[in-house]
């Protein structure tokens, strides 16, 4: 190889890692795990992602009774630097990272609620229905490392119906800086008196006109979760996602009539295009 030609390759190579490099930096999600979607591709500005999801579910919580669920997936982002602010269908936040191992999340949205045709074997007759309400959450996740390999995580979720707290510890899979890949959670969950008794427990009018005993709940530990999630894609501008939930319920949460199960479930999987 004369001395022209090796000059020539070298060159080559340098701009090769060099571009690759320079992928791999735009391709950085703000934090790369698959549970926290982020479709910026590490760049500032609009970023949208729009797609179905498809969930196997309990019909609601402690219905020994499963349904399928389609909704709508996705959100649209504005990211500026190591803030992303997102309206992802019914929630409107701010997300950021601070000092590469500390992740913040602040939202505002919808819960749910309940209706009494939620169960088709009708055990929800004569409770009545559970209006929607504003909740606000906000989380904060610390990782053990910058790569964030192993993190914390603990949540408030909070709302005219009462408030959650969530714990959990987590593990990513995967070298993948983009938010693809694969992730495992183990999650504690206690409540306060009000949201258990909006979701577990039944008032004197509830009782004469469904049959059921009267039912008060005090605040404490509501239960024990196994949350798997996975993100990856397919090419360019297609992710495909998927999220198994598993639930257990503390002896006070179980021992409501409305518990048909001592278990919560739900597996779900979707598909997003990315503009």
């Amino acid at each position: 190889m004369n001395k022209s030609t090796g000059l020539l390759l070298t060159a080559l190579t340098s701009l090769v890692i060099s571009q690759s490099a320079l992928a791999q930096v735009a391709d950085t999600a703000l934090v790369p795990l698959p549970s926290i979607d982020d479709f910026t591709r590490g760049e500032d500005g609009w970023a949208f992602g729009l797609g179905l999801g498809i969930e196997y579910e309990t019909a609601y919580e402690g219905s020994d009774e499963f349904g399928v669920e389609v909704d709508p997936a996705g959100s649209v982002q504005w990211r500026s630097g190591d803030n992303i602010f997102y309206f992802a269908g019914e929630a409107l936040g701010w997300r950021g990272r601070r000092a590469d191992t500390w992740f913040f999340d602040a939202a505002i949205g919808f819960e749910e609620g309940r209706e009494e045709g939620d169960s088709d074997d009708g055990r929800l007759n004569g409770l009545g229905n559970a209006e929607e309400s504003f909740e606000a959450v906000l989380q904060a996740r610390r990782a053990f490392s910058s790569d964030w390999r192993y993190w914390l995580d603990g949540r408030v979720v909070t709302g005219d119906n009462g408030t959650l707290g969530i714990f959990g510890v987590g593990r990513r899979f995967g070298e993948q800086t983009d938010g693809t890949g694969s992730e495992l959670g183990v999650v504690a969950v206690v409540h306060d008196s009000d949201r258990a008794n909006t979701d577990f427990g039944i008032t004197a009018q509830q009782a004469a006109a469904s049959g059921l005993p009267q039912t008060q709940l005090s605040s404490g530990f509501r239960s024990l979760g196994l949350n798997y999630t996975y993100r990856n894609y397919i090419n360019e501008n297609w992710q495909i996602f998927g999220e198994v939930l598993y639930e257990l319920y503390g002896s006070d949460v179980k021992d409501s009539p409305i518990s048909r199960n001592n278990y919560e479930a739900e597996v779900g999987i979707g598909f997003i295009y990315v503009f």
